[in-house]
């Protein structure tokens, strides 16, 4: 297999903007060089199969919503409250919306992944790890709200760009930015603060 990064990271990079655009069933290798604009055959010495393309592509999705350390520090300055978990939800909103092709090709993967298992387990693994390490974020950082308070947001929000990226319309003239605040007010009380308990998950 071909061992050049940057065309890779390329090749992957062309591989969302097909599923984003046309569906798991568009991607194939002709369209991956068709969009990256480089000679029939270069996926193909990328790839493995199509199996492996669904695979690596996944992993560039996880790669680009992954947030900057330098980012994240600079969002953590002020002292943890639930303004700040509102501040952060809105960063969060604000950085799906700028990768709005990488999100959608992720709910594509989604639906790809509930007919090929060794996607579905991979994706799992994935998302499960992701939401591993924002739960430890929450609790290490003394965001405000225990791991329960935690699920309920984390699963709050998925509804929330779910609606937001697919059917927009849906929600009639509710403004996104009042409807995250909507959440975070309704999830995280006023001056709650995290609490330790048996069903705050790992440690």
């Amino acid at each position: 297999m071909a061992k050049n990064p940057g065309r890779r990271v390329a090749l992957t990079d062309a591989a969302i903007d097909v599923l984003a655009q046309e569906g798991a069933r568009g991607l194939t290798f002709r369209a991956v060089d068709a969009r990256a604009g480089v000679p029939v055959g270069t996926a193909s010495n990328y790839f493995s199969s199509r199996d492996d393309l669904f695979m690596q592509t996944g992993a560039r999705i996880h790669d680009r919503m992954t947030p900057d350390a330098v980012q994240v520090e600079q969002a953590m300055r002020p002292a943890p409250s639930r303004e700040l978990v509102a501040e952060l939800m809105h960063w969060l909103v604000r950085r799906m919306t700028d990768d709005r092709t990488g999100y959608l090709a992720l709910l594509e993967l989604r639906l790809e992944a509930t007919r090929r298992p060794e996607l579905r387990a991979q994706l799992t693994r994935t998302v499960r790890t992701a939401f591993e390490e924002s739960a430890a974020f929450h609790r290490d950082t003394d965001l405000p709200g225990d791991h329960a308070a935690f699920l309920v947001l984390y699963l709050a929000m998925t509804g929330v760009l779910l609606e937001h990226f697919t059917l927009p319309d849906m929600l009639g003239d509710i403004a996104l930015d009042a409807l995250v605040d909507t959440v975070v007010e309704r999830i995280i009380p006023p001056g709650s603060t995290p609490r330790a308990s048996s069903s705050d998950g790992p440690r």
